[in-house]
């Protein structure tokens, strides 16, 4: 009996440690454009079972996922495009307000197990980053020392925060040009990592030059998307800003994008040079083969967030 039960362990656990994470996809669909109303939808990763979990006629808009929780900014139950931070499970319920103060329109991210989450207030409310509780409840105030900053993204480790920065306040003065910079997560340190092209006139001024930074843990590195040459693609940078490089060879647009939290999946939006079709793409990294996942049932289908799915 004794070598049965021996051997019914060495099997669970063998097999439990074997076990992969299994993912789905979360993404922003512009449900209906002239009523403003965005909402989050969840896929498989084949590109099935789409479904819409916000369904709320708003603005929602999904910026990160820590396992199973989904976090998005949203304008229910306030004034229209005046965004707050909740979160909800995968199946769209549990939906909870974190956050009482006003958000910008900002990507966010989490560490110490997606127990505290970094997060840009508006403008209005803020000029630094805010680190947060699950509660909302700001634990510490994070300045970049930059007139303006945003998206930003932790290290693997918690301690460094990579971002959006601008020695202007904002993209209509003349000069902004938005890079990547790093600081650790008192606010010091802070070191330049991207440098856009000086010769390169063909980005519009609202155009992004260095675009929301992905970091990488399994390759340690940050991808961000830029429009270079005329078009839009994703690049990265070592963390120590020493060598950059062009990312993807795709000949379609690249923008928001997103990867598994075991770097094996990369997760990106694309759209034409007209940008009349926005659409969700699956890169499998080793491979580097490709799979669009959605169709054409709306135009806009944008910035892809992967979400582990629970064990059984």
């Amino acid at each position: 009996m004794k070598t049965y039960f021996i051997l019914f362990l060495f099997f669970f656990f063998g097999c439990s440690s074997n076990s992969k994470t299994e993912y789905k996809i979360v993404y922003n669909v512009g449900y209906d454009i002239e009523a403003d109303d965005y909402e989050i939808f969840i896929m498989d990763m084949d590109g099935s079972n789409k479904k819409n979990i916000s369904n709320w006629k708003g603005v929602d808009w999904v910026y990160h996922a820590h396992k199973n929780k989904i976090f998005f900014i949203s304008d229910r139950d306030t004034t229209h495009r005046f965004y707050y931070l909740y979160e909800m499970d995968i199946n769209g319920q549990n939906v909870r307000k974190i956050s009482k103060f006003r958000l910008r329109d900002s990507w966010l991210d989490s560490r110490k197990n997606g127990q505290e989450l970094i997060v840009s207030p508006h403008k209005s409310v803020d000029s630094v980053f805010y680190l947060i509780d699950l509660d909302g409840k700001i634990l510490q105030k994070v300045s970049t020392g930059l007139p303006y900053n945003s998206d930003p993204c932790f290290s693997p480790d918690g301690k460094q925060i990579v971002f959006r920065g601008a020695t202007k306040k904002s993209k209509r003065e003349k000069g902004f040009i938005d890079e990547l910079y790093l600081i650790n997560d008192e606010g010091k340190a802070l070191k330049q990592l991207t440098h856009y092209p000086p010769n390169d006139t063909t980005a519009e001024w609202y155009a992004y030059k260095a675009g929301t930074p992905r970091w990488n843990s399994k390759e340690n590195f940050i991808s961000y998307q830029s429009k270079q040459n005329g078009s839009y693609k994703l690049f990265a940078v070592t963390p120590d800003g020493k060598k950059q490089w062009l990312l993807t060879s795709s000949d379609k647009e690249e923008g928001w994008h997103d990867w598994s939290s075991d770097g094996q999946w990369l997760a990106v939006e694309i759209f034409d040079a007209g940008q009349s079709q926005f659409d969700i793409a699956l890169i499998d990294w080793q491979t580097k083969n490709m799979k669009i996942l959605t169709d054409t049932t709306y135009k806009y289908q944008q910035a892809p967030v992967f979400v582990e799915i629970p064990n059984k």
